[in-house]
């Protein structure tokens, strides 16, 4: 139990609780942008290259923005960062659905649509990039070293709860329109970002001025090993997201409807095995950090092989679900790892940088996988199989690399492997 700035004791498990409301409510718009974006943007008569764009340059901007949030949290405190980026993402999205409405109805049309899409991804993720490294600090500074990976696997399962609602409900809401559910969404998360404003206590952090946060470096040698491992799994995982839509698409031959319907079947598959590792592996089983990443990432290699060898829809979830099992692994590994290796004063300043290594994954893979699969539909998923081969060496590699510079730096041994 810590205490509220004040004396006030915090009650920690009703705090993680409110953070799950905030990171599940995101988490399922997103799935549903995910699940939407590839039948709306062929309906729009956009290119698969042009809609993977859109993801790409909001995740420019969403890993531009992250590490200043962050830091931002340090001075301004978690809880109104994370509110900013709750109410940004629900203004977002609501202007996001309304501009795909105005193509449908041929209000706007070509690069119009197209160039008005991309500023209204961009502007919603310079906002909602608040809420991941808020939350992320925010857990950091009501939890141990001793259970900062449960407490960041419950963020985690957060986020896959929202992963399973979303892709459900879309399929569900799809039925009366492709937009319903990107405006239930909104709705979701702007009551979210309410409950937030009630009930979230303040954090217990101490608040600095501007010029006492520290800037870090993704080069630090202190988890430049978890910023790496990080980057190229969220990569990977960006490829098979933006393409799935395409593959479930032309694999099964459906239609728009039956597409959204198809691949939130695969994605709700892939967020019940993550939020299982996070809730059972993670929490129950408690293992650490290093032993989560370098369990979880054989496993996603063999979903990439999957989706490879698939032959029907059976097969295409079954591929989802083992995906998602191995990055409900990783995940909590990485960020739980990587937030034991600075000071405490350094928390917001990481959690904005780590928070940062998923849209920096999205930058790049969506262009990759979009690229590749105009060039043949297995090619994205040789490729990060390809290339997940040295990632998987290199984690079972990072463990004494992590260990000589944690002792380096603190003079102790680092407890989290």
């Amino acid at each position: 139990m810590t205490n509220e700035p004040g004396g006030k004791p915090l009650n920690a498990n009703r705090a993680l609780l409110i953070l799950t409301i905030g990171t599940l409510s995101i988490a399922m718009g997103q799935s549903l942008v995910f699940a939407l974006l590839p039948p709306l943007g062929r309906d729009l008569g956009l290119q698969e290259m042009q809609i993977g764009s859109i993801v790409t340059f909001s995740s420019l901007i969403f890993f531009i923005s992250s590490p200043k949030w962050g830091r931002r949290s340090d001075h301004m405190g978690r809880k109104p960062v994370i509110l900013i980026g709750l109410v940004g993402y629900t203004i977002g999205t609501v202007i996001f659905a309304s501009i795909i409405l105005m193509g449908l109805k041929a209000i706007i049309s070509g690069l119009v649509v197209y160039i008005a899409l991309v500023l209204a991804r961009m502007g919603q993720s310079a906002v909602m990039s608040a809420t991941p490294p808020g939350a992320g600090a925010y857990v950091a500074d009501i939890t141990s070293n001793q259970n900062r990976t449960s407490g960041m696997g419950k963020l985690g399962a957060a986020n896959n709860i929202g992963t399973i609602l979303g892709p459900g409900i879309g399929g569900a809401l799809a039925v009366f329109s492709l937009l319903v559910p990107l405006y239930f969404a909104a709705v979701v998360t702007g009551i979210s970002a309410i409950f937030v404003w009630r009930m979230l206590p303040k954090s217990p952090q101490i608040i600095k001025e501007p010029g006492d946060v520290k800037k870090l470096s993704y080069f630090d040698s202190r988890y430049f090993a978890f910023v790496v491992v990080g980057f190229i799994m969220f990569m990977s995982f960006s490829v098979v997201m933006q393409t799935a839509g395409f593959y479930f698409q032309d694999k099964l031959g459906l239609n728009g409807k039956e597409t959204a319907q198809s691949l939130g079947l695969g994605m709700m598959a892939s967020a019940i095995m993550s939020l299982f590792a996070q809730g059972v592996i993670v929490q129950f089983l408690n293992w650490r950090p290093l032993r989560l990443i370098i369990g979880g990432m054989p496993i996603i290699l063999v979903s990439f092989l999957g989706l490879i060898f698939s032959e029907n829809l059976i097969h295409l979830v079954i591929s989802m679900a083992v995906m998602g099992l191995g990055t409900g692994m990783a995940g909590p590994g990485i960020f739980a790892g990587s937030s034991l290796t600075v000071s405490s004063e350094e928390q917001g300043s990481l959690a904005g940088l780590m928070s940062s290594c998923p849209p920096l994954g999205f930058i790049i893979g969506p262009m990759i996988g979009t690229g590749l699969y105009s060039l043949g539909p297995l090619y994205p998923y040789i490729f990060i199989s390809i290339i997940f081969v040295p990632l998987i060496i290199f984690s079972w590699k990072i463990k004494t690399l992590i260990r000589r510079n944690y002792a380096r730096n603190y003079q102790r041994d680092y407890t989290a492997t």
